[in-house]
């Protein structure tokens, strides 16, 4: 079971050291012509030269929904001469998920709300002031959404020990993405390891706050120090890949929030 999350959280690993490694790594060419979106038993398919894409363990992908199916057409259809797999981050995920399948689920639920007992938004800086003010306005502000949709309470820290949370905090938050289908589950726990939160993806996944919100929660730390030393060149691209990867998982928590895979 734990190699379905480490498949799922796999991409996580972006930005210009994969990059590096991709290059050492002959990429396979372009094996297709013709990409497109096929309507099969029900569901959406993606064929390359009519055929169906598939798993790298050759299992078959589908989806219900037309615009996920889009997504991946259009990953497909910008490869070049070579098949770049960082470049199709839809194709990615979905793959991940259909090769977990649906035995990974209830691994995935307890993978977000492991995160979300020890979360990024519960252990706060006791300086410098500016970065405790930016704490406060940012996590603050999402964790009064979750308390009053949830009718739950957290218990934030200053530091790094370990502070208990309520049990009942914690079942409320699983009771609400426990019956998550595996594939946007694999998409959660995607969210989860990209922004260091399982509250943040729990919250996204409520409508609570934009992904855009999700994201800059997610880099509060790290814009606070790009503000005072500057933005480093590869830690600027591995972030750029890092919200493509984010960008795939919350269309799909969206895209099949009602409409299962």
């Amino acid at each position: 079971m734990r190699d379905f999350l480490e498949d799922a959280l796999q991409h996580l690993d972006a930005g210009a050291g994969r990059q590096q490694r991709d290059r050492l790594v002959e990429l396979p060419k372009r094996f297709y012509t013709l990409v497109e979106v096929e309507e099969r038993d029900g569901a959406f398919v993606v064929t390359l030269d009519r055929r169906v894409t598939k798993t790298p363990t050759g299992k078959t992908v589908s989806t219900s929904h037309r615009d996920l199916a889009a997504k991946m057409q259009a990953e497909w259809a910008a490869q070049g001469e070579y098949i770049a797999p960082d470049s199709m981050p839809h194709v990615k995920l979905i793959n991940s998920a259909v090769e977990g399948g649906e035995e990974a689920q209830p691994a995935l639920v307890d993978e977000v709300l492991k995160y979300a007992a020890n979360d990024l938004l519960l252990y706060r800086a006791d300086s410098p002031r500016e970065l405790v003010r930016r704490q406060e306005k940012v996590w603050d502000d999402v964790l009064v959404r979750l308390a009053r949709h949830f009718s739950v309470s957290f218990q934030p820290t200053v530091g790094i020990l370990h502070k208990e949370q309520s049990p009942d905090m914690l079942a409320r938050l699983r009771a609400s993405i426990a019956p998550l289908h595996f594939v946007p589950a694999t998409a959660m726990v995607s969210v989860t390891g990209l922004t260091g939160s399982g509250l943040l993806a729990i919250a996204l996944h409520a409508g609570l706050v934009d992904r855009d919100a999700v994201w800059t929660a997610a880099h509060v730390d790290e814009d606070y120090q790009i503000s005072l030393w500057g933005e480093d060149f590869e830690a600027a691209e591995k972030r750029r890949q890092r919200r493509r990867e984010f960008d795939a998982a919350a269309n799909v928590i969206n895209f099949l929030e009602r409409f299962p895979i």
